[in-house]
């Protein structure tokens, strides 16, 4: 299995005549993609929306929660992250979570309506340790009905199988930007290194959630190469996390320039329009949001939450509100 280049193509739209690295035909090259980017605003979600009821309920929506079961301390340089070690936040380091712990997050959240749990911990990657203590927590959270996910960092050879026998349903590993970028964002780690985990993901038969953040100071070159980078694996993931950057004082990125709302909008429909089979997700930065950028979000393709009042660390609508929302835009949570 390759995770740089694929092969298939649902859509003949999809097809692109460009050569990867490796010389197989990419799904899709950069100019396609911005391309899609540059196209008049209502053409691009009309092309969307129009993919995305071609694969998904058009008005069904996947709620999920994260909390964050190891806070703090990590020895990374992630320039967008309050959790790094480095950086002075006020996020202090706390130890793991107890299942116990977990399972009544786990609990309260399928009662406001989540059907998939998250788990995140800062840390580089996690120890023989911290796996026999995650998977202890997966098949507590999985006892309750719910689908679990799991952001851990880097992984070492066996052990994605492990946490996949223990039943994880999806491992999260963003890409954070395209590789032309990356060394501006995070130099501790390598752009293969996130490359090598998903394929240990793939391997043990989880499925892939990967993503990553805009509005890092990136251009609409680097936006559509992030993009690129994640319609071009094989397969691409069952789920996209697209991030708005929180911005957090005492972090490097704290005061970069503000995109554009409809820029970010732009790159949820060509999220979209280049895989359409996932679900996109709206993560970090929905706080910030108006309803009608959301609402839009969702016309341009987004089927999928963070539902909760928390991100790891950073702050997110309140379930009230989301609710509200839904409502009023006539959507629904998917089981």
């Amino acid at each position: 299995m390759n995770l740089n280049t694929s092969s298939n193509c649902e859509t003949k739209t999809e097809q692109s005549g460009a050569p990867g690295n490796s010389g197989r035909m990419l799904r899709w090259n950069v100019a396609e993609i911005i391309a899609l980017l540059d196209m008049p605003f209502n053409d691009l979600l009309y092309r969307a929306q129009t993919i995305h009821r071609q694969h998904h309920d058009p008005n069904g929506v996947q709620l999920s929660t994260l909390i964050s079961v190891k806070t703090g301390g990590c020895p990374e340089d992630c320039g967008y992250c309050p959790q790094a070690a480095r950086y002075h936040t006020g996020i202090e380091n706390q130890a793991m979570l107890s299942v116990d712990e977990v399972m009544t997050a786990a609990s309260a959240a399928k009662a406001k309506g989540a059907s998939r749990f998250c788990m995140g911990a800062a840390w580089r990657g996690p120890k023989q340790r911290d796996i026999e203590q995650m998977t202890e927590m997966i098949r507590a959270v999985k006892s309750l009905g719910m689908e679990t996910c799991a952001t851990l960092g880097l992984l070492k050879p066996g052990q994605a199988q492990q946490l996949g026998e223990a039943g994880l349903d999806y491992y999260n590993h963003n890409l954070d930007t395209a590789p032309e970028f990356y060394e501006e964002i995070i130099t501790t780690r390598q752009y293969q290194d996130r490359l090598d985990t998903l394929q240990e993901v793939r391997d043990a038969g989880i499925n892939v959630c990967c993503g990553g953040i805009v509005g890092m100071g990136e251009t609409r070159e680097s936006r559509a190469g992030l993009i690129a980078q994640l319609a071009n694996l094989n397969p691409y993931p069952e789920s996209v996390p697209i991030n708005h950057l929180v911005q957090v004082k005492g972090t490097p990125l704290y005061g970069t320039e503000a995109l554009d709302p409809l820029e970010f909008v732009r790159t949820i429909a060509a999220a979209r329009i280049t895989m359409p089979k996932a679900m996109v997700r709206l993560s970090a930065g929905r706080q910030e949001m108006s309803d009608a950028v959301q609402a839009l979000c969702f016309l341009a393709g987004a089927n999928s939450i963070f539902y909760g009042d928390k991100l790891l660390t950073t702050s997110n609508p309140e379930t009230d509100r989301d609710r509200v929302l839904l409502d009023k835009l006539g959507l629904h949570a998917l089981s």
